[in-house]
């Protein structure tokens, strides 16, 4: 079995409080990916409560985002519903920080029973959550092979984008532009 995990693909992300013109130029190439993977789709959303500004994460980037049932919260819509129309419906993970401690644990768990082929990751943010995932997979999962696809992905700046890239790279994670 293989998984796509999209990676927080939300509005706030790509038009929203912290989008970027490279974010909103990858919405249609992680569509084509959903559309084209043969296996498993996980998506991750990012989930803040009211006092995000209170919190460690906030105090550090005091942007308010991803506040649970907003709009910025929701996935980007084409993108849901790429992952809705497929033969069953995907798994949201809500995250409430940058990686999924959730989404680690239910996919090591599922490798125990039947070993995962690959995991590949798309979305938002390269530098932050994508990267955060994808080590913290390679850290529950050290023999399971795990990549990156960089022309779905963005970061908060395109200079940022490629030093997250080089770190997964180091790390081991296969860095791909599919």
């Amino acid at each position: 079995m293989r998984f796509l995990v999209v990676v927080d693909m939300q509005n706030d992300f790509i038009d929203g409080s912290l989008g970027t013109k490279e974010a909103e130029d990858i919405v249609n190439k992680v569509v084509a990916k959903i559309h084209e993977w043969p296996d498993e789709v996980i998506f991750t959303r990012d989930t803040h409560k009211k006092d995000y500004l209170l919190t460690q994460e906030g105090k550090n980037l005091p942007v308010e985002h991803c506040i649970k049932n907003t709009y910025g919260w929701q996935i980007r819509e084409e993108v849901a519903v790429a992952g809705f129309e497929r033969d069953h419906e995907p798994d949201v993970i809500d995250k409430p920080t940058f990686a999924s401690k959730k989404l680690a644990k239910q996919l090591a768990a599922l490798n125990k029973v039947s070993p995962i082929e690959e995991i590949v990751l798309v979305g938002l943010c390269t530098d932050i959550c994508v990267v955060s995932n994808a080590l913290m997979l390679k850290g529950f999962m050290p023999e399971v092979p795990i990549s990156v696809d960089a022309s779905c992905c963005a970061g908060v700046t395109p200079e940022k984008h490629l030093a997250a890239l080089e770190t997964m790279r180091s790390c081991q994670i296969n860095v791909t532009n599919a």
